[in-house]
């Protein structure tokens, strides 16, 4: 019997072994999934928590209610790779064999890298919401903060869902009005890009937004330390924010096993075919999510739209045939702008977020670079179709391709 080995049941392996459960005969095909949790997270929830908007039973259900009949499943953490061999060591001693490796590990907030940020004040005056642990101390802090300079910076990029931090202080501004303490409460975005997001018609869209509501964006600053004694953010070039309280997002790195198996680049991110997916250097080794390093967002929906393009190729190598499915860096994101409203924008490798409506040209219902109460309703739905669609590998009637029906190009 021949063996795929999924290293990773997050969102991006859970999808994948779904698809190929379906796809391959079970009396041929033995899938197996390896993974070091057993719980899995809604990981687009964490942003709610700090405003009481979700809990922490809101994110979390057993990864066995995802995993299909027929596939295995070992909860053990992976030592290594060697590819080689075809061979995958876990932690324990034990050895796994593969025909073909499909690559699904993700990637993971990284505070220790960053002088300070891990020092006295985390968790304490220093948070992050990339984490189930961070979202809820931050949640118990704001429940008791009076008011001061709050401050959301990136440390660097790419990072998990490239829009949440922008959703974050979207949220703070509403959650401090309610509290009625927005005039005591200073808002700042901090970034290393050069303005709120890393396109210029989006860009302008979202710093507009941003104004409106009085949060203050601070671009191209680069975070070398963090100052716990005098609570201040400073640059590589010396500069410095003083915050009474920081919600940040670490460094984010590819899994250590990439690096302890000599498969990755510096932030751990396997070198990947962008069309493809298949591994630059290994033809049996396929990456998917958040692990390869092509260039598009680190989102659930690059996850969702690259599985259908792995699928097809992946059926097409064991069937000796040539990959005819290119993925072109699809990705859509839901931003989530207070007050019962939301944006939507939806892009690829070769085409930035732009005005229009989606799904369908001239109807929607979502409007794209629109701040509007339907597309806030698709934020909220998102949860059930990831519950009970996207990860059990169900299609959406939304094609993986992008499409320019519905999109208006800017001058």
């Amino acid at each position: 019997m021949r063996k795929i080995l999924i290293l990773g049941g997050g969102t991006a392996g859970t999808m994948i072994a779904n698809k190929l459960r379906k796809a391959l005969e079970r009396e041929e095909w033995d899938i197996t999934v390896v993974d070091k949790h057993s719980t899995h997270y809604y990981q687009p929830g964490y942003l709610f928590i700090p405003f009481e908007i979700y809990n922490k039973n809101d994110v979390i259900k057993p990864k066995s209610d995802f995993f299909p009949p027929g596939v295995n499943v070992l909860y053990a953490e992976t030592d290594r790779i060697l590819p080689a061999e075809n061979k995958v060591f876990l932690s324990g001693g034990k050895v796994l064999h593969y025909d073909y490796l499909i690559i699904a590990t993700g990637t993971d907030i990284r505070p220790d890298e960053t002088p300070g940020l891990k020092d006295k004040l985390w968790q304490k005056k220093i948070f992050d919401f990339y984490s189930i642990e961070g979202a809820l101390a931050l949640q118990r802090f704001f429940k008791q903060w009076e008011g001061g300079k709050l401050v959301m910076a990136i440390v660097d990029m790419p990072f998990k869902c490239p829009v949440a931090p922008i959703e974050f202080v979207c949220l703070a501004e509403e959650f401090f009005t309610k509290k009625g303490i927005r005039d005591k409460v200073e808002i700042s975005f901090v970034t290393p890009l050069p303005g709120a997001f890393t396109k210029p018609v989006a860009t302008k869209m979202l710093s507009d937004l941003l104004k409106e509501k009085n949060i203050h964006v601070i671009p191209d600053f680069y975070i070398e330390r963090i100052d716990n004694d005098r609570k201040v953010l400073v640059s590589y070039d010396e500069k410095e924010i003083p915050f009474d309280v920081l919600a940040i997002v670490p460094l984010n790195k590819g899994d250590e096993m990439i690096a302890r198996s000599g498969m990755g680049d510096d932030l751990n991110y396997v070198p990947t075919d962008k069309n493809t997916l298949r591994s630059r250097d290994y033809e049996n080794i396929f990456v998917i999510g958040d692990a390869a390093d092509i260039p598009t967002s680190k989102a659930g929906s690059v996850a969702h739209f690259s599985a259908e393009i792995l699928e097809e190729n992946i059926l097409s190598a064991i069937e000796g045939r040539t990959m005819q499915a290119k993925f072109d860096g699809h990705s859509n994101c839901y931003i989530e702008t207070g007050y019962g409203k939301g944006a939507l924008i939806d892009f690829n490798y070769e085409t930035e977020p732009l005005p229009g409506t989606f799904p369908l040209p001239g109807i929607g219902p979502f409007g794209l670079l629109k701040n509007t109460k339907i597309n806030h309703y698709g934020k909220i739905m998102f949860r059930w179709i990831y519950w009970h669609i996207l990860l059990k590998g169900r299609e959406l009637p939304i094609t993986a391709e992008m499409t320019m029906a519905g999109k208006k190009l800017v001058n």
